[in-house]
């Protein structure tokens, strides 16, 4: 078995994890010990991980099944890995830089997401988390007993419709990061805005303003409301890790347990990341 170190960041969640090489062959009991930590602390970090394309896929696949990316152009050959790429001269707008759990509007959301640093800029570029679970338990009570038993209603329309933000208002935009626009957009999935973890069972806010458009049996103006003051509470300082890139550096995230943000910070220079999600097992059971 592999002798795993895992080094907690010291912010609200995160943890450094080294002395094993994902290039090769990884045991069972280390996997397990990795899952372990990954559930305790939400976001872990691998430095020095020098990955092929085939061995993001063959990580990522030793936590669960692909997840189902419908609005990205994968890399050629990869149909799971998506490329996050800003070339130096690229003035559009950051992708990705509101809170939000990826793909949130899917019945069966991915438990995970998984990126690799090819190219990371010297400056700027760094990823934020949001610790859900600790954000949950902070609220005052009078606020979590207003959420506790809510449905709401989650949908990619404002990102990926063709009225959205990457849609035809992006029209002009020139991106190096393929984004597939659709009416499938416009569909939608209801969630508990608070639910259990789907392993640990420690209650969570699932979710943010964006991705959830209304609150079941909720006028829109109050459900608005709603929605603004428990982002406000999500987001605050004390609950996020920041996150600061380098080469060769491999990130997972629990996307049960966190939201996550890109940041700016590094024009004129190029940034690459690979990208992969890791899927619910019930999307294969069903």
């Amino acid at each position: 078995m592999t002798t795993v170190q895992i080094t907690p960041t010291g912010q609200v969640c995160g943890a450094a994890v080294r002395g094993v090489d994902f290039s090769g062959d990884v045991d069972a009991e280390t996997v397990a010990e990795i899952r372990a930590a990954w559930l305790e602390h939400h976001v872990l970090v691998f430095p020095d991980q020098e990955l092929t394309a085939d061995d993001l896929d063959r990580f990522t696949l030793l936590f669960g099944p692909h997840g189902d990316d419908p609005f990205f152009e994968s890399i050629e050959g990869h149909p799971h890995i998506a490329a996050l790429h800003r070339p130096a001269d690229e003035t559009a707008s950051i992708f990705a830089d509101t809170w939000h759990a990826d793909w949130s509007f899917q019945e069966y959301p991915p438990i995970g997401t998984c990126l690799y640093g090819k190219v990371i800029p010297p400056t700027g570029g760094n990823t934020l988390f949001a610790d859900q679970h600790a954000a949950y338990a902070a609220m005052p009570d009078e606020l979590r007993k207003r959420i506790d038993g809510l449905t709401v209603v989650h949908s990619a329309k404002a990102g990926y419709s063709p009225d959205g933000l990457y849609g035809d208002a992006d029209a002009d935009s020139v991106r190096a990061m393929k984004i597939i626009v659709s009416d499938e957009a416009y569909e939608t999935q209801t969630h508990p805005l608070v639910r259990p973890h789907t392993e640990t069972g420690e209650p969570v806010v699932y979710g943010t303003v964006g991705y959830i458009c209304d609150v079941e049996n909720m006028e829109a103006g109050e459900a608005r409301e709603l929605l603004v003051e428990v982002y406000r509470r999500q987001t605050r300082d004390e609950f996020v890790y920041e996150h600061r890139w380098e080469p060769n550096m491999l990130v997972m995230w629990d996307n049960r347990s966190v939201l996550h943000k890109a940041t700016g910070g590094y024009d004129g220079y190029e940034r690459l990341l690979h990208r992969t999600t890791i899927g619910d097992p019930r999307t294969v059971a069903s």
